[in-house]
């Protein structure tokens, strides 16, 4: 399954900043004039969704081997040991692509909003000052007696 057809639990949010449907976003964002912020919102949510299929693969796993009707035989305390850390791992990275999603979605502009242009500083060239020229001995080292 595409990525695109996967659900993510930022899709309400993305739906309500860009007042757009998912995939119509992943739409105008694969368009050469997408904005950057678009683009980067779509990729987020690509990673998030796939980082949070993983964490409901992992639990569905665990309670597959935790299940009651299950033999107690065939518990493996090293599965479940990596089961917990792949957990883990999924949901830091579950975590850390919604902060990053969140992030964005709040400090890119609104639609209305136009970027100012910035006003740059110019350089100002100064010139020193001249020296007087320096003795033509200035700095030679005396002769030893």
């Amino acid at each position: 399954m595409s990525v695109r057809l996967k659900p993510s639990t930022r899709d309400g949010r993305l739906e309500q900043v860009f007042d757009v449907a998912i995939a119509d976003l992943y739409a105008t964002a694969a368009s050469p004039d997408a904005s950057v912020a678009l683009t980067r919102a779509m990729e987020l949510r690509s990673f998030l969704a796939l980082a949070e299929e993983q964490v409901v693969r992992v639990r569905d796993r665990v309670r597959h081997a935790m299940a009651a009707e299950r033999d107690m035989d065939e518990l493996s305390a090293g599965d479940l040991r990596f089961d917990a850390q792949w957990l883990e791992a999924a949901l830091d990275a579950r975590d850390d692509y919604r902060a990053a999603l969140d992030d964005l979605l709040r400090t890119m502009p609104t639609a209305g909003q136009q970027p100012r242009p910035v006003r740059m500083a110019q350089p100002v060239a100064t010139t020193l000052p001249t020296a007087a020229p320096a003795p033509q001995r200035a700095g030679a080292a005396r002769a030893r007696p």
